[in-house]
């Protein structure tokens, strides 16, 4: 896993956010204040799995200690808790991708580390129309 606490990845995996209990903001990833208000202890919660594509692009040259593969897409999908997140993408064609695309979460391997282990993390896939 790239960073423990961002997502769960069981049968359904979830990126793990907060909501605030005096304003009712929804943030992620989990706070231990809300960045909205400042209120401490925000109830964590499962975000939702699905969005919607609001922004994407495709990286093409690796970033410095990038050990995954080149191309990969990256954008901002907006869940219905109503934040967007800044997400690596499955899909690394931009023109196979529009505004407004239904997306869902998904945990993937992103590369190897020198022990052998698979780190994953999270990425949203474009839903099948």
């Amino acid at each position: 896993m790239v960073r423990e606490g961002l997502f769960s990845d069981g049968e359904s995996p979830a990126l793990l956010g907060s909501q605030c209990g005096a304003c009712g903001s929804f943030h992620f990833p989990r706070h231990d204040t809300c960045p909205y208000c400042s209120v401490e202890d925000p109830a964590p919660v499962d975000l939702s799995r699905t969005g919607t594509l609001w922004a994407w692009t495709a990286v093409t040259a690796p970033p410095p200690g990038y050990l995954g593969e080149i191309p990969f897409g990256i954008g901002v999908v907006e869940l219905p808790e109503g934040i967007r997140v800044i997400t690596r993408l499955t899909e690394s064609d931009p023109a196979r991708l529009q505004s407004g695309r239904a997306m869902e979460l998904r945990i993937v391997a992103l590369h190897t580390d020198d022990d052998g282990n698979d780190v994953t993390t999270y990425a949203f896939a474009p839903v099948a129309p």
